[in-house]
């Protein structure tokens, strides 16, 4: 009760607040989202489907956003080749939702219209809508600072949470890490396992690569500290796809950016080594004798039971290859009462097949198509040494988005959901940044702003030209913020 009433209050405070400053009422919006998947928030208000806390509160900054747009001389929008590729995802999924509508009596349940709607068009698309409004806000050092600050506080106090429930005798413990994080997690935070250790996958590195826009040490000691903290509740998650997704990202990002700190891996294994419940969860099927002494592993085991799922499922995309059969295409085609499990299965375990099952080959190629665009832009940023916002907000951009890419091969989706906003978010800043880099290798105008200069301790590479970007704002744009 204690803590409806906090959230309840945190929210009105926000909404009435967008009304001064949308944007950093849409930074605590971010925020929030640490507390509002809990089971005990409720799901509608008034009755009314769709009408949530959340979504009322995004509703309220969107419109405060509109009437003050104008006033802050907010001009510009998104890459054009970005409003495309989004706008045909756009199209993928409501094309999927409209043949889901048209065959909605194959359902094993139909919930009514207004719940499919919110559900599988609402639900989907909204999170990519706070993205976008950072992209059109972030015009500032300032608003930069708070986006950013905004979606790390959003994985840190995650953390938090799966820290304050997990047992920290599970690390040593790999049957109660595994069936403790199953039950508490979601119960107590709101989220799955698999989606908490993904998000946390990206996290981390996404931490790590923020580091430099901080120049004091005990604040570059406090970001350290953050990372660490991130990564030890990833480690209580137990959720084996992000520890995948973290080694693809730790492996990507110090390849291409930190070479150095390959040279970590063995204090990698000899921190696995003192947490034996991890170690245990990830190699959870490699060299089990506890039910096939004879083998060297055991695939159920190893894959979760996904070997008795994709083949129907591969088989089923072989039918209709190009197009799919539309969203909960699991149900409508009767995979989800075909595949013997202990529990109904509603989706492919992996994000590849999910969008093949529901929209072909056609659907999955402007998939990823997008996240290709994304990822070449912020690696390209990664790799620009001229300025820390470039590395941060590159590397930042690129981890979280590994992450999904490499998480979605054992379950998440790409359809968007509540444990990608953070992503979308950081893809919205990523795009501003790249907006205004390109933008200032093509003008000679005065400079209004400067607020992507080095800090102080930034050293760039030799020979090196330090950019100055131009950015359009209104007279009642504040000057430059001295750097961190």
């Amino acid at each position: 009760m204690i803590r409806l009433v906090f959230l309840s209050t945190a929210l009105l405070v926000v909404g009435l607040y967008a009304w001064k400053d949308w944007y950093k009422s849409l930074c605590a919006l971010i925020v929030l989202m640490a507390f509002l998947e809990h089971p005990d928030m409720p799901r509608t208000m008034f009755s009314i489907q769709g009408l949530n806390p959340w979504n009322l509160l995004l509703l309220v900054i969107i419109v405060a956003w509109l009437a003050q747009r104008g006033r802050e001389g907010l001009v510009g929008h998104p890459p054009g080749a970005f409003v495309l590729l989004l706008l045909a995802f756009v199209v993928v999924v409501t094309t999927a939702f409209v043949r889901l509508m048209n065959d909605r009596q194959a359902l094993l349940t139909d919930p009514g219209t207004a719940a499919l709607v919110s559900e599988y068009l609402v639900n989907t698309l909204k999170w990519i809508i706070p993205g976008l409004l950072l992209f059109d806000g972030c015009r500032s050092r300032s608003r930069f600072l708070w986006g950013v600050f905004s979606i790390l506080s959003l994985y840190v106090l995650l953390s938090l949470q799966v820290i304050r429930w997990m047992p920290l005798d599970a690390l040593v413990n790999q049957d109660l890490l595994a069936r403790r994080s199953q039950k508490i997690l979601r119960g107590e935070i709101g989220y799955y396992r698999v989606d908490l250790s993904v998000m946390l996958a990206g996290a981390s590195w996404a931490l790590f690569a923020a580091q430099s826009l901080v120049v004091s040490l005990h604040r570059r000691t406090l970001v350290l500290i953050s990372v660490l903290l991130v990564v030890f509740a990833q480690a209580l998650t137990a959720g084996r796809g992000g520890y995948f997704a973290w080694a693809v990202v730790g492996l990507s990002l110090t390849l291409l950016r930190w070479p150095r700190y390959l040279l970590l891996a063995p204090v990698l294994a000899i921190a696995l080594s003192l947490a034996p419940g991890v170690s245990g969860r990830l190699l959870e099927g490699f060299l089990d004798t506890k039910t096939r002494a004879s083998e060297e592993f055991d695939l159920d085991t190893l894959t979760a039971g996904r070997n008795n799922i994709w083949p129907p499922v591969i088989d089923k995309i072989a039918s209709e290859p190009m197009l799919g059969y539309g969203r909960g295409a699991m149900e409508r085609t009767g995979l989800s009462t075909a595949i013997e499990s202990e529990e109904l299965v509603r989706n492919p375990h992996n994000a590849y097949l999910e969008m093949l099952l529901d929209n072909g080959l056609a659907g999955l190629a402007v998939t990823l198509a997008l996240f290709a665009y994304i990822l070449a832009h912020s690696l390209s940023l990664t790799r620009d040494a001229r300025s820390p916002v470039f590395v941060a907000i590159g590397a930042a951009t690129s981890a979280l988005v590994i992450a999904q890419l490499a998480g979605s091969i054992t379950g998440q989706s790409f359809y968007p959901r509540e444990g990608t906003l953070g992503m979308w978010c950081a893809i919205g800043l990523m795009l501003r940044v790249s907006v205004e880099r390109a933008r200032s290798a093509r003008t000679t105008r005065p400079h209004l702003l400067e607020w992507w200069r080095p800090a102080r301790s930034f050293r760039p590479r030799p020979g090196a030209q330090v950019p100055h970007l131009p950015i359009r704002a209104s007279s009642k744009t504040r000057s430059i913020e001295a750097p961190l």
